[in-house]
């Protein structure tokens, strides 16, 4: 067996000739489709999808395997039903090779051109929409594993290795701010300044262009990054390690978070000095999380930080700090909409994890992107485990911050009673633990519930505490959610004005910072769309929606890439409505199967 190629324009080679090609496009798309597939798709599924118009559509899908067969030369693929990729190999697939996290990365960096590149099926809407959405998530998980590539190498202290990898990353989606810090990190840190201060430069003008917003200090302050960690003078010895930690994490808690950062930075700094290895991991990991959770626009800065961290841990064996660091860069990664690499920390830190406190956090991220990918019985299974855990611990703020999201999947499915109750439990914790900051996040969800039951005062009260807790913490999430909460309030009251203000500013706050939550953006622009389209403003809509099904296609966020279709159906396409089917057949959640029963009802005002 030789390679099929299904990035660039497709083929397939025998022993590094190219064999006849199949005939037909929908040949090629129907192979791309069983053989990136999760799970091997049923041949009722195959022949509904691909040949609907056929006179018989079982018949036309058996006489195209066949002829995949014969271009294959095998008989032992793509047979039985559901229909299998049988004994072919993941290396004799290009596109499933480069997303192999475990192959060599090493041909990512000659990778070129988009999946089945230059193949269409105007014919079909439904297969030309399903091919839309896989070129965005192929590409989203081959850059991916390029930034994974840079970051493990520059945390291994190979700088200029790490250069083409970010540089690739940049090429492939220049419109990342993340992608331009890591290469401006990789080049800083590999000695090359000038050619890092010029990438600054390059990209600042990239999303100034592209995006119309300015670049994050983060992107200028990378170019100063030195091939040692610590940014700051050395103090004297471990104690003093010791001291500057404990003062961070004390400042930090205590929201005071710049002077926190500070002290954490030069505990960073006295560890390094004091070559203590589980000092040094220990303080890597305070600074990497910190980083991450308490100050925004820093995820890449934090990620580089944990993976030192993990470094150090291993050497030190210290199991308890490879833990926390593993977590957290799975933390990072389901923000960020990269599914299948938070999937791996995540699984590393619960193979690690030995006691309750540990696995209720590790389980609640878990849960978070099991719902963000829309996979609601992973996300009930991983939260309920966390939510026990939590309890069998101690752990109040882990126990309120896994309800939270509770009842957030409960909200999505429309499950109003389980929302509210688990939404009022975790404000419940939250107000006895008198963690206010996150206060915010559970209050907008509850609200939500109160809206959906026609509780227009309890509602607008609760959105208007969101909104101005969220904006004293500054937290661009929890203004995002409240803002959103205040327009489907004023949708609520007819006013649609207010409404797409509201939202308007929504969309704003959440896309503050550069290392924005993607799932919250697409969640916000699923809801501005629907306003949008309510109040008869398609022209408002049309290019929001490109932006929805584009987001949600990258970051796996399969609810929304649905929602996406439905809005296309909105808009005239004849063939999205179809297309929403096929695709909320992977998705558990009867809201979704209901909106796309009733599609045309206006969804804001409801």
């Amino acid at each position: 067996m030789g390679t099929i190629r299904l990035l660039g324009p497709p083929a397939i080679e025998h022993e590094g000739r190219p064999a006849r090609a199949p005939r037909g496009r929908k040949a090629w798309v129907l192979l791309a489709y069983v053989l990136l597939a999760d799970r091997p798709p049923s041949r009722q599924r195959l022949a509904e999808l691909f040949f609907a118009d056929a006179d018989d559509p079982l018949g036309a899908l058996r006489w195209t395997l066949a002829e995949l067969r014969r271009t294959l030369g095998r008989s032992d693929v793509l047979t039985g039903d559901p229909v299998s990729r049988g004994g072919l190999p993941d290396d004799a697939v290009d596109a499933r090779a480069l997303m192999d996290e475990l192959a060599d990365p090493a041909p990512l960096l000659e990778a070129r051109g988009e999946l089945l590149e230059g193949v269409y099926v105007a014919s079909c809407p439904e297969v030309e929409s399903w091919l839309a959405v896989e070129r965005h998530r192929v590409s989203a998980l081959i850059e991916t594993r390029l930034r994974q590539t840079a970051v493990t190498l520059l945390a291994a202290g190979r700088a200029a290795d790490a250069v083409p990898y970010a540089a690739r990353a940049v090429e492939l989606n220049p419109l990342e701010e993340g992608n331009h810090e890591l290469l401006v990190r990789s080049l800083a840190m590999a000695g090359d300044r000038t050619a890092a201060l010029r990438q600054v430069a390059a990209g600042r003008d990239v999303l100034r262009r592209e995006l119309g917003v300015e670049a994050s200090e983060a992107l200028t302050e990378a170019a100063s990054a030195g091939s040692d960690s610590p940014r700051t003078p050395a103090l004297s010895g471990r104690a003093a390690a010791l001291s500057q930690l404990d003062a961070g994490l004390a400042a930090i808690d205590a929201g005071a978070i710049d002077p926190g950062i500070q002290c954490l930075r030069r505990a960073v700094a006295e560890a390094a000095r004091c070559r203590d290895p589980q000092l040094q991991a220990r303080t890597l990991a305070a600074l990497g999380g910190a980083l991450v959770h308490a100050v925004r626009g820093r995820d890449e800065e934090g990620a580089l930080v944990l993976q030192e961290a993990l470094r150090f841990a291993a050497v030190a064996g210290d199991r308890a700090t490879a833990v926390i660091a593993h977590r957290e860069l799975g933390y990072v990664e389901v923000l960020a909409g990269r599914r299948s690499a938070a999937d791996r920390w995540l699984s590393k830190a619960q193979a690690l994890a030995e006691t309750d406190a540990e696995l209720a956090s590790i389980l609640g991220v878990r849960g978070q992107n099991a719902s963000d990918e829309g996979d609601y019985p992973a996300a009930f299974i991983h939260l309920g485990e966390s939510i026990e855990r939590a309890r069998a611990a101690g752990d109040d703020r882990q126990e309120a911050w896994s309800l939270s999201i509770l009842a957030r999947a409960h909200l999505l499915r429309d499950e109003r009673h389980q929302a509210a109750a688990a939404a009022d439990l975790s404000m419940r914790i939250v107000q006895q633990q008198r963690w206010m900051a996150f206060l915010p996040w559970p209050k907008a969800l509850r609200a939500e519930v109160d809206l959906r039951n026609g509780e227009l005062a309890a509602a607008a009260d609760a959105f208007e505490q969101s909104w101005v807790l969220g904006c004293q913490v500054g937290d661009p999430c929890w203004e995002a959610m409240a803002a959103r909460g205040l327009g489907l309030l004023s949708a609520g009251r007819g006013d649609h004005r207010a409404a797409a203000e509201w939202l308007g500013e929504a969309t704003v706050r959440c896309n503050r910072v550069t290392d924005r939550y993607h799932w919250m953006q697409g969640h916000i622009l699923d809801t501005a769309i629907d306003s949008a389209l309510d109040r008869g403003d398609e022209g408002r809509a049309r290019p929001l929606v490109a932006t929805l099904g584009a987001l949600a296609a990258r970051g796996d966020m399969r609810e929304l890439v649905v929602r996406a279709q439905v809005h296309r159906h909105r808009l005239g396409d004849g063939g999205a409505l179809a297309t929403a089917r096929v695709l909320a057949a992977d998705v558990d959640n009867p809201a979704l199967l209901a909106l796309i029963d009733d599609p045309d009802r206006p969804k804001v005002a409801r």
